[in-house]
Formats: structure tokens, sequence, C-alpha cells
């Protein structure tokens, strides 16, 4: 038996009034998640569980069997892994991000979480600027993929309130700051960043060219080192892992995954999906399990954009979806496939909410008939569906069917 998750991050969605009062899973062409609604069993699942912050980190966890109330850490521990930084006793991994901050009338707003998009060599340059300048002893930075970075800190401190940029676009930066213990010393860190970036050679070329430039670090995501079983422990699986993005490979690591690490992936528009549906398919004649996250449509969510949404889902369906069900058919017999959001990332907030999410459970031995049924948000009204208010149970159902 082969298993298979196709996780498309943020697909989940509210109604829009441009879409026709339609969601964007509604509204995009999905022939092949449609297929699989179709054929299989359709439910919902709580990934975020009741006083969580709804981020990837915990849904992706509870998606993969762990029960975030007692595994979850933070997020950039599991960012750490997935660069290959070991945390020791005392340290604290803190998320680095680098984001665009912008003066409005006195005001310093979250203008851009991602620094627009910024590429892996910019953001390379600038990181290592950064640790040129900012690093001693005890505070470490190490270079991520495009936005996304890392700080660790040595007999730091995790106790400190800090907020995604994400939560705050085109608001009041300075209203987030880090708040708590030893916050002023994160603070003294972001501020000092910015002076840095502004004289940096890559943002005066990303401005000279209309782009956005990368104006401070903002430190967010802290934990310590998570405990977590792995899935051969857990389940008696070999498993694989594909995703652009750093926290999904460090829980694949924690995992004990093999990480595919395909050329091209971005976690944007432009990542390479076919890529990702052929390194799963080909992973799996060595092994049992393999999670395939593609991060674009939480992404298009994030910047607000409904047909930057849609274009991400339909591309999701039709370069990945579709190619690794037929893939399957031809070259494994008996197969199931997850697919799901971890999460909402609706276009009208810009950020994560909590709501379960939709999910369909194939199996290639026992197709269901669900005549007429679309894979979208619409499935928690149907009648008889699957409800899982903990979420971290439904891969115990999906590997054992139990």
């Amino acid at each position: 038996m082969k298993f298979v998750v196709l996780l498309g991050d943020g697909m989940a969605d509210t109604p829009i009034d441009a879409l026709g009062g339609l969601t964007p899973l509604q509204k995009a062409a999905t022939p092949n998640m449609d297929r699989l609604a179709q054929e299989g069993l359709i439910g919902m699942a709580r990934t975020v569980p009741n006083g969580f912050h709804p981020g990837s980190d915990v849904a992706n966890l509870s998606i993969l069997g762990y029960n975030p109330a007692e595994s979850y850490t933070g997020r950039a521990p599991l960012e750490a892994a997935s660069i290959g930084v070991e945390l020791m006793d005392g340290d604290v991994a803190y998320r680095c991000n680098l984001v665009t901050l912008r003066n409005d009338g006195g005001k310093v707003l979250m203008d851009d979480y991602s620094s627009g998009h910024i590429t892996t060599p910019e953001a390379t340059e600038l990181i290592l600027a950064l640790k040129a300048e900012l690093e001693t002893e005890n505070i470490k930075f190490y270079p991520g993929v495009s936005y996304r970075h890392l700080m660790v800190w040595k007999g730091g401190t995790d106790d400190i309130e800090c907020t995604p940029p994400h939560d705050i676009i085109g608001q009041e930066a300075t209203a987030h700051l880090p708040n708590g213990n030893r916050a002023e010393f994160l603070k003294d860190l972001m501020g000092r960043s910015e002076k840095i970036l502004a004289e940096h050679p890559a943002n005066k070329e990303r401005i000279k060219n209309g782009k956005k430039p990368a104006t401070s670090i903002w430190l967010w995501g802290q934990g310590r080192k998570p405990q977590l079983s792995t899935y051969r422990e857990k389940y008696g699986l070999k498993g694989a892992l594909i995703s652009a993005v750093d926290l999904t490979k460090g829980l694949g690591i924690y995992a004990g995954f093999e990480i595919l690490n395909v050329p091209g992936v971005t976690g944007w528009l432009d990542t390479n999906y076919s890529g990702k549906a052929e390194y799963a398919l080909n992973a799996l004649n060595d092994v049992d399990f393999v999670y395939i996250h593609v991060e674009s449509p939480d992404e298009a969510g994030h910047s607000g954009d409904y047909k930057n949404k849609l274009q991400a889902i339909e591309d999701f369906d039709r370069l990945v979806v579709g190619p690794v069900m037929k893939g399957l058919e031809e070259r494994f017999g008996e197969y199931r496939v997850l697919l799901m959001p971890d999460h909402a990332t609706p276009i009208k907030i810009r950020t994560h909410t909590a709501e379960p999410v939709p999910f369909v459970i194939y199996d290639s031995r026992k197709k269901q008939n669900n005549a007429g049924i679309s894979y979208d948000e619409t499935i928690a009204a149907k009648s008889g569906i699957k409800v899982f208010e903990e979420g971290y149970k439904l891969m115990d159902y999906f590997i054992k069917g139990e």
C-alpha cells in the first residue's frame, strides 16, 4: 500500500463578491480534485486546536498525526532542522523574515511580509551582511529561502509575545513589536538591522528596478527543539516529503522522512509543480508514504489577490493532483490519497483562520459514489461526512482505516 498526501496550503477560503459569492475553490476549474471528492470519503477536520494560533506549523503538525498540545514548541525550531541547524539545550530559534516597512504619515506600516517575494540569492546577500554586523557569541543568523530566515539565540528566552508579519499587513508595525521578558533585546536587533539593510547594494538595486526592498528583519515564531516520534516508530512506514517551505521540511525531518529537493520550487506561482509530482511518484518506488506540500495558494491568500489564488489552485489541480493520480493508477496497485488544505487563508483578511477544512480520502480499492460533489468548503454541509474535531487523529484513520 502506498500513501500520498496532497496538501494545498491555505486553499480554503470564504465567499468573495467579485467571484459571485463563491470561494476560490468553488470558482476554480479543479476536475482532478472534484473526481477525488466524487470517488473518495469526504469530511472536515479541525487542524488547529482551540487555543492555538492558526499557523501552518500547528496545522501541518496535526495533519501529520501529532497532537500539537503535546508536541508543538514553535515554528522556528522546525525551520532550523530544515536548514541543518541543530539546536542545543538552552537554544531558542526565531523565524527571521525580511520584511518591507513603509512610513505613511508618521506611521510605520507592515507593507510586505516577504519583501516582494525577494529572491533567495538577494536575500542571502542581506542575511550575510547582517551576520557580519550583528552576530555575537550568543546570536547567530542563518540564511534560508526567499524572505524566510533563521536566528538562534543561545541562552535566550521564548517567553516573548511575537506577531507573525503576514497577520498585520497594512497595519502599524510598531504596535506589534516583540513584547515581554527581554523583548527590548529583540527590538534592538530589529532596529539595528534597518540601517544595515538600507545601505546594502542589493536593496538599492531592487529599488532601482521598481521592486520592494527588505527594510528590516522581523523576529517571531520562536521555540525550542521539539520531541517527535518518527513515522517508522509511529506507523512502521518509510516516508518522503516535498516542499519549498523550511518549516514543512523541518516537520519532515523530525518525522524521519527523506526530504526531496525538487529543482525550481519557490513557494510561489512560479514554482515547479510538475517536478513535485514527478519526484513524488519516483520516490514511491522506494518509500511507502509521500507528503506533497504546495505553498502557492497560501501565499496568494496573503497577497489578497483572488486571481492569484485561482491560478494557484488550478495549477495545483492540473500540474500536481492530476499527474500524481495518473501516475499512481499506472504504476502502483493499491494506494490511498489524502487531499486537503492545512487551514484557510481568506482573501478578505489575508491571514490564516482556524475553522475546520475539507478533506478527501481516496482509496483505490473501494471507491465511493458521491455523484455531483465538488471539492470545496461546501462539503461541510453534506450529510454523512466524516468529521474530525481532533484533526491529528485524521492521519491514523488515513493510514490504518480506523
